[in-house]
């Protein structure tokens, strides 16, 4: 039977009109019909204050416009969500891909993040079907300073869909993530202080710049079977993400509107795009356990194209989210070869981190601190931490990040600091302004500057305080 509290909050909502053909679940028969959308906010994207005693935990009901008429006959129903954590699946919030909870735990691959966290996005019913798209065009200008440096102006982008539908007593989800980076980025990447990782041309290491995303950053498939609150599920990409890390920097909304990428990033979720991936998970309540085969090889210069699979890794992730607010990950994992420079060179990481999300009548608050360790054989065991934060105040946002790390790779070749461990940290501030929003869509004008601190060694070649700065323009689905 449907509880008390989901009849009183579908009455008080009129897009219970547009789900009129949807089967409700009967005592008999428990697996559950597609999921419910949320209410669209044509106002702002964030999410409201709890408390009303008959809304639905966690759903934004700070807009005044949340009524939609219903569809005619065969149209489909096309609307926006914007969701935080819910106290059950059942109770308004669309079902996680992988279990019986909110899909606003869900963020990239299979990782978790706080349930009060907004998800936001164009979301579409058809037939047994659950459609949704989200993404964003950045339009940045960028520069680095020092000896180092450079200026540049380039565009970061992604578009990710999502399926979902009932299938063999169980959930099929799909997920396919794209980008035009290859074209509006390039090969050679854009400037970044302090930044390594991969490679331009295949010989050339990337360093003191960020490499663009692959088209294809995710084709994804996963099924999952549930009793009670307990689920089992497998989750298989060519590409994907496997279980090591916290949740993409660009998925998790303490980093989500930061315009550059950590410097941190290939310790702690650079494995977010990799060419062959098979998870499978058990979930009970709050609590999430994975393993995973994937290739170790990140991806190579060849952004355009999918590359051949191969599980010749393995990884395994702990997570467990005790309430709305919170999510915390442990992870652990052997990489082989993950630098196509380094052929000879496998890894041992592991990662650990705890993310915290608040939401009240203004916006939300997210903050993520993680740590990693990785150990190169052979070489050398390099750690890193990072601690971000982004606070949403109505159409304004500020954020920060404080990064610190271990790098090897930022002299190569015959120089005499080749191969040398340098430690660095990297403080950056923005703040971004909602300049326009509607049903579908916003845009964003916004600031960010970093400085960072390097030892007495690489001040010749980075200066004494080496700084970046990047101005930008937003344009995200809503």
């Amino acid at each position: 039977m449907i509880d008390r509290r989901f009849r009183a909050a579908l009455t008080g909502l009129a897009t219970v009109a547009a789900l009129a053909g949807v089967p409700a679940p009967s005592a008999a028969a428990p697996a559950r019909t597609p999921e419910t959308p949320a209410p669209a906010d044509s106002a702002r994207r964030r999410p409201a204050a709890r408390g009303a005693e008959d809304a639905m935990p966690g759903m934004d009901m700070g807009g005044a416009h949340h009524a939609h008429a219903a569809p005619t006959a065969g149209a489909p129903h096309v609307h926006t969500a914007t969701m935080a954590g819910m106290d059950h699946a059942g109770h308004g919030a669309m079902r996680g891909a992988l279990g019986e909870y909110p899909m606003s735990r869900e963020a990239s691959g299979t990782s978790w993040q706080p349930e009060a966290a907004p998800h936001v996005g164009l979301h579409e019913m058809r037939g047994d079907w659950t459609l949704m798209l989200h993404g964003n065009v950045d339009l940045i200008g960028d520069a680095q300073g020092g000896p180092r440096g450079d200026d540049r102006v380039f565009s970061a982008n992604m578009l990710m869909a999502m399926a979902r539908r009932p299938l063999a007593g169980g959930w099929l989800g799909l997920r396919a993530m794209t980008s035009l980076e290859p074209a509006t980025i390039g090969p050679r990447g854009y400037p970044l202080l302090l930044q390594t990782g991969e490679s331009a041309d295949g010989v050339t290491p990337l360093v003191d710049r960020q490499h663009p995303h692959d088209l294809f950053m995710e084709l994804a498939a996963s099924w999952s079977v549930s009793a009670g609150d307990a689920s089992a599920f497998v989750y298989a990409g060519l590409p994907g993400e496997p279980a090591l890390g916290p949740p993409a920097y660009m998925h998790r909304f303490s980093g989500e509107d930061v315009p550059e990428t950590p410097i941190t990033h290939h310790w702690l979720d650079s494995t977010h795009i990799t060419y062959g991936v098979v998870t499978l998970g058990a979930i009970r309540g709050a609590l999430k356990l994975e393993a995973s085969a994937f290739r170790g090889r990140e991806p190579d210069e060849r952004r355009w194209n999918l590359e051949s699979p191969k599980l010749d890794s393995y990884a395994g992730r702990v997570t467990f989210n005790p309430t709305p607010a919170w999510s915390m990950q442990g992870s652990a994992g052997r990489l082989e070869s993950p630098e196509a420079l380094e052929p000879g060179v496998d890894q041992a990481r592991v990662t650990a981190s705890i993310a915290h999300q608040t939401t009240d009548a203004r916006g939300g608050w997210g903050s993520l601190l993680a740590v990693a360790r990785a150990r190169n054989r052979p070489g050398h065991t390099l750690d890193a931490a990072l601690l971000e934060s982004t606070r949403h105040l109505g159409r304004h946002a500020v954020f920060a990040r404080l990064e610190s790390v271990e790098k090897d790779e930022l002299f190569g070749g015959s120089d005499p600091l080749a191969g040398h461990v340098f430690h660095v940290a990297k403080l950056g501030a923005g703040y971004a302004f909602e300049l326009w929003h509607a049903a579908h869509g916003s845009l964003a004008l916004g600031a960010y500057g970093s400085v960072s601190r390097v030892p007495p060694s690489l001040r010749g070649a980075y200066g004494d305080v080496p700084r970046g700065g990047m101005l930008f323009a937003r344009a995200r689905l809503r």
